[in-house]
């Protein structure tokens, strides 16, 4: 059953965007100052597309999808500072599309200045809607929609956060990228990660069942917005409807979803101290960079983890790092420089 499921998953419509495989390094001197677990870093910051991030995996699929029906044109919302958004707009760039971007703003006004994704969004030649309506952003982006189509053109409507049945193919051939790279890292205890719109974890659960290795290391998502019993159902849901687009009768439950939800601090792109000290502490100990709202706060989650001694010493755990590095540029007060 499950060979059939990969052929169906390699037959899939897919464009070539990302730079793959990432690289996977190891962390020896934040693992020092952190008391001995064994730390890695798998870099899919690097994977291009606009200074890189998880979504160019999901993209190759979505923009797979969108040639397939014609579209001439993408749709897709996020954030003030969407990493999500940036990198569509990179993707719809590189495949000859337009893109309308609706992007979150209070009272629907921009900022003064366009700086961080913003600033790559127009740079990348992305209209830009601005809308005071949260995510998902139904409405805002059922009217530019409707707008397209009565002017002749034919929109594909990129998910929130490119996380679909379609859009988390993207980790599930991931997975596969990461038990081959096995033998540079060894036997891995845990994978830590950010999660939000669910995508890149459910992709990683079901890629896991896909190549069997299921079980063998804690798949731990630490969420950057939402508590467990709204992610969690949503990440379980995307699993089911991606193992149904592969063919597998396969079906989970909500529990074999890991989410820790312990560090949402002050909310959605709301950076405090734990997120403030851990870009620090990756910077001037690896120099390597993380982002202020997801993968900051998801190292947050995990060095807050290892000193409460939830990950010992020995243990070998790998941070996957999904990118958003250009919206660092647009939080220099935050992060108090």
């Amino acid at each position: 059953m499950t060979t059939n499921a990969i052929h169906t998953l390699e037959s899939l419509p897919r464009v070539q965007l990302a730079h793959l495989p990432t690289p996977i390094e190891p962390l020896p001197n934040l693992s020092k100052y952190l008391g001995g677990v064994e730390l890695w870093i798998k870099r899919d910051d690097q994977t291009g597309l606009a200074t890189g991030g998880n979504k160019a995996r999901k993209l190759e699929y979505l923009l797979g999808e969108a040639r397939k029906v014609g579209a001439d044109s993408l749709i897709t919302a996020g954030s003030t500072q969407s990493n999500h958004a940036r990198q569509t707009a990179a993707a719809a760039a590189r495949c000859g599309l337009e893109c309308h971007l609706a992007l979150y703003a209070p009272d629907s006004q921009p900022p003064d200045q366009p700086e961080g994704n913003i600033l790559l969004d127009l740079l990348l030649g992305a209209t830009i809607h601005w809308t005071d309506e949260h995510a998902p952003y139904r409405q805002t982006i059922r009217h530019i929609e409707e707008k397209l189509k009565a002017a002749g053109r034919r929109p594909y409507v990129v998910p929130y956060g490119g996380s679909s049945p379609i859009g988390m193919m993207g980790y599930v051939t991931a997975m596969q990228e990461l038990i081959n790279q096995s033998e540079l890292v060894g036997v891995l205890d845990a994978v830590v990660f950010a999660s939000s719109s669910g995508g890149t974890q459910a992709g990683m659960i079901l890629g896991s069942y896909l190549t069997g290795w299921s079980g063998k290391a804690r798949l731990l998502g630490i969420s950057v917005d939402e508590r467990e019993a709204t992610i969690g159902p949503r990440i379980s849901n995307l699993i089911n409807q991606g193992a149904q687009t592969l063919g597998l009768d396969w079906w989970v439950n909500d529990d074999v979803v890991d989410i820790n939800d312990d560090y949402l601090g002050g909310g959605y792109a709301i950076v405090g101290d734990a997120e403030r000290e851990a870009i620090k502490l990756l910077a001037q100990h690896e120099g390597i960079l993380v982002d202020p709202v997801y993968t900051g706060r998801a190292l947050a989650g995990l060095i807050d983890l290892i000193r409460r001694n939830e990950f010992k010493p020995g243990q070998k755990v790998l941070f996957w790092h999904t990118g958003g590095t250009a919206a660092l540029f647009a939080f220099g007060n935050e992060l108090g420089m």
